[in-house]
């Protein structure tokens, strides 16, 4: 019987169909894996391409046809994304600083660069495509300063901005150290080609860009047909790029840049980056992996001075280059040090480029390798950096009352009325919702609209919406009657609509109204996310933030709040500010609770208690008692659980971001309203991209503001 399955068997293993379901099984295998052990997935992506290529198992073959399809199409890919990612309105604001510091993270890498190859004598060609591999980086942290709720600090905001110029500027140094490798190179040529590109660039972010803002226009809500209009669209500008002489990844970049604004964060770019993210530039990964030669890299490591120089030149040039930023802006240590960690990591544009100078014979299996552990070095010594200095940014980060204040004024600084949304539709939920709404209203002289939305029918006369308009009208008389105990000025309204997200979201855009109150339901232990898709679509699209409650008691009868704060960000002062208000309605008290770890000295949590006081001193004042309680666990949800139990309610911080297909909450929310038994609140922040922050000038660099007067 084993005789007989062998030939099969073997054949089997050469088919594509069976690389393909390996690759399959090592993207949803592999990262999981490493990230459990705090290392980015990517990295284990790469390991496992040396694992099961020719240095390993032998496996998966680089050269073969379905690998230099995956290959190509994830380096592609990745560059579009890298692209798509770039957030212009931010660049707008921060355009001239950016392009300072982009020049500057820019300019002295790349020279940094050229003196290595020249050390090793790689030759001028070599060593300036060595140059222009260090002076890119990617953005491989955002999403840590994304969760830490520093965005739109300026530092960062010029980093991201930054990203436009060395992604172009080292793309453009690749495209002519291919063009001079192919021979016969004259200046006439060098300008033909920037010429060429200029016009291509310009093609492409305006040409593409209107494009397709008529093919949205004219096919509307066909995701489908936009989704492969998109696709379309890369690949042919990538061809383009080609055809112009230059490598098919500037023209995906270009391709990004334009089409992201077009797309917006909508559903069609949900679907655009889950296609990359799960599957082609993971593989992309992996073929990286395939491509580390051991032995080659065993010499390396032998004769260390190469990978060590190149890894520690950029390191210090980076630095230097955050530095110079630092002495022309004034920034704070904690800015400069987050801007460096920001720009070090080396994975989109530079294994991009790397693997097409490898493939052009510029640079040698040596130097690939260094930049390979370059990659390694740096997309784990970035994040962890990240994460660090921007804790210690929230710290020192200057915060304006009124970007913060403004949908909680104090009553006497409202301009008009005050309006909160609460979508009625279940009996067992209704009154409290109300009752926490009416809450805020009355303290700021406002407005409940309790909201009936009757699911529309293609026949108006149906026995279904008849049944559901009754049912919303029998909701509303009961708002009203609970109004009426409380004292609050009670506005019901009855919406028939197809969509119930976005009804709520439309009547609350209409009604210019400050504050939404959802109620959480009962999760299904069948579904991993937190919300429904109500919820979700509601906290996504809403013009004003989203209170969403677990009220298993009364708030009018809650007499003690518990705040956990993970991050002491400025940022949180909006959750404590809901809390102050509820507060001040019951003469209820706040607890702020801060877990640290189980090895913090002395001097640690006096700085945590004496941040803490800074937060709580930029609130307006109330009589409203504020404690601050420090606690020691190692693990942050199951201390949360066991103080909460003594309180009447849990208040939690719920900042909005999505990804995927959901809406992601932080790694610790899920598993703590799980655990929570008792009254919980989640407080939603406005979105964190805001146009209208002030970009800082002439402020002191050095010094912590305990409380802002005024916006610049």
């Amino acid at each position: 019987m084993a005789l007989f399955l062998v030939e099969p068997v073997s054949e089997t293993l050469r088919e594509p169909i069976t690389t393909f379901v390996l690759l399959l099984a090592i993207v949803l295998v592999t990262p999981p894996v490493f990230e459990r052990f705090r290392l980015p997935g990517l990295v284990g992506l790469i390991i496992a391409g040396v694992l099961f290529g020719g240095s390993g198992l032998g496996w998966l073959d680089p050269d073969s046809e379905i690998m230099s399809l995956f290959s190509e199409i994830g380096k592609i890919y990745l560059m579009f994304v890298a692209g798509l990612e770039i957030d212009m309105a931010l660049f707008q604001r921060t355009r001239d600083r950016s392009l300072a510091f982009g020049t500057l993270t820019f300019a002295i890498p790349l020279l940094g660069g050229i003196a290595i190859g020249l050390l090793f004598n790689f030759g001028w060609l070599a060593a300036v495509l060595i140059g222009s591999l260090l002076a890119s980086h990617t953005l491989l942290a955002y999403p840590i300063v994304q969760r830490l709720g520093i965005v739109g600090n300026e530092a960062v905001t010029v980093t991201v901005g930054a990203t436009i110029f060395t992604d172009i500027g080292s793309l453009l140094v690749l495209a002519i150290c291919l063009g001079i490798n192919q021979g016969d190179f004259s200046a006439l040529k060098l300008a033909t080609l920037l010429g060429s590109l200029a016009l291509y660039t310009i093609a492409v972010l305006v040409g593409l860009k209107q494009l397709s803002k008529l093919f949205f226009r004219k096919t509307g809500k066909d995701e489908g047909n936009q989704f492969l209009f998109v696709m379309l669209s890369v690949f042919l500008c990538a061809l383009g790029a080609q055809l112009i002489g230059v490598e098919n990844i500037i023209g995906a970049f270009l391709a990004g840049l334009a089409i992201n604004s077009v797309i917006g964060d909508g559903p069609v770019k949900e679907k655009t980056e889950f296609l990359g993210s799960v599957l082609f530039i993971p593989m992309f990964f992996v073929a990286m992996g395939l491509l580390l030669d051991l032995q080659a890299f065993g010499d390396i490591l032998r004769s260390i001075e190469l990978p060590l120089i190149v890894v520690g030149m950029l390191l210090l040039t980076k630095g230097l280059a955050s530095f110079g930023a630092r002495l022309l802006y004034g920034y704070s240590w904690a800015e400069t040090l987050t801007m460096w960690s920001l720009s070090i990591p080396q994975v989109a544009a530079t294994l991009a480029a790397a693997l097409v100078g490898y493939e052009a014979e510029i640079i040698n299996s040596e130097v690939f390798n260094s930049v390979i552990l370059l990659m390694l070095v740096t997309a784990i010594l970035g994040p962890l950096v990240t994460a660090r200095s921007g804790r210690q940014l929230i710290e020192d980060d200057t915060l304006i009352e009124t970007e913060v204040l403004d949908w909680l004024p104090p009553p006497s600084d409202i301009p008009e009325s005050f309006t909160v949304v609460v979508p009625v539709y279940n009996p067992d939920t209704e009154q409290r919702l109300i009752e926490l709404a009416a809450a805020v209203a009355r303290y700021e002289n406002g407005r409940v609209i309790p909201l009936a939305v009757a699911l529309a029918q293609p026949q108006m006369d149906s026995p279904q919406l008849a049944r559901a308009i009754a049912h919303s009208r029998q909701r509303l008389e009961v708002a009203q009657s609970i109004g009426a105990t409380l004292e609050a000025e009670i506005d019901p309204r009855l919406r028939i609509e197809y969509n119930v997200p976005q009804a709520i979201s439309h009547l609350s855009r209409e009604e210019n109204a400050n504050l939404i109150v959802l109620g959480m339901g009962q999760r299904s232990r069948l579904r991993g996310r937190l919300f429904s898709n109500i919820q979700d679509e509601i906290l996504w699209s809403a013009h004003c933030p989203v209170v969403v409650a677990r009220l298993l008691e009364s708030p009018t009868t809650c007499k003690s709040i518990l705040l956990p704060i993970e991050n002491l960000s400025p940022a949180a002062l909006r959750t404590l500010r809901f809390a102050q208000v509820l507060a001040s309605r019951n003469q209820a008290k706040i607890t702020l609770l801060h877990v640290h770890s189980s090895r913090a000295s002395e001097l640690q949590r006096n700085r945590l208690t004496k941040q803490l006081e800074l937060l709580v001193k930029r609130l307006p004042p109330t009589e409203v008692e504020i404690e601050i309680r420090l606690l020691a666990g190692d693990n942050v949800v199951s201390t949360i659980v066991k103080t909460a139990s003594h309180y009447d309610l849990v208040m939690l911080r719920l900042q909005r971001r999505r990804v995927g297909n959901g809406l992601t909450v932080g790694a610790s929310t899920t598993p703590l309203v799980d655990q929570l038994s008792g009254s919980v609140v989640l407080v939603g922040e406005p979105h964190p991209q805001r146009s209208d922050r002030p970009i800082r000038r002439d402020r002191p660099a050095f010094k912590l503001q305990p409380k802002p007067t005024a916006a610049e």
